[in-house]
């Protein structure tokens, strides 16, 4: 059950880096909800594994970190997508890539950030983390799309990080 958990740790780390080399506007939602089931699958084998061996710990905890940086910029873009009030004819809503431009990168540090802080067992880093984030796009979220876009990305990709994480504390626990 371990080695599965692992693996399927390592093909959301895999899928999520081939479908965040795609642009954001031709990324498909369907994709992001693969990677969600995959993740869940990978929880509940590693809640049902025994003790792991310590390497097979280690390898799930790095798997866990690259699933949470590499897989989040797909997860959020599609939380983002079906947030988006375009549908009611609102222009320049939170899925729109023109808002707060450069968040795919700031998305993947912010990933690493938070998996680092939850398995160092500094939970408060979380706060500083956020914190250091909306300060850096304080002066850009005076726009109403803009301040939607930001508060909904960072929650959808700090829960998709803690969710990664929480499999690989299951795999060590």
């Amino acid at each position: 059950m371990t080695v599965a958990a692992v693996l399927l740790l390592g093909v959301v780390a895999a899928a999520g880096s081939g479908l965040a080399l795609r642009p954001e506007r031709v990324r498909s939602s369907a994709g992001a909800v693969v990677l969600a089931v995959l993740l869940g699958a990978a929880a509940v084998l590693a809640w049902q594994a025994g003790e792991p061996a310590e390497p097979l710990g280690t390898a799930g905890v790095v798997a866990a970190v690259l699933a949470a940086a590499s897989a989040g910029g797909p997860v959020t873009t599609a939380v983002l997508r079906a947030a988006d009030p375009a549908g009611a004819g609102v222009s320049g809503g939170p899925a729109d890539p023109q808002v707060l431009r450069g968040g795919a990168w700031i998305g993947v540090l912010e990933r690493l950030a938070v998996a680092a802080t939850l398995l160092g067992g500094f939970g408060e880093g979380l706060a500083v983390v956020l914190a250091v984030k909306g300060l850096g796009r304080y002066a850009e979220l005076k726009a109403p799309a803009a301040a939607e876009r930001f508060i909904i990305g960072t929650l959808a990709s700090a829960l998709w990080a803690a969710a990664c994480v929480g499999v690989a504390v299951l795999l060590r626990s």
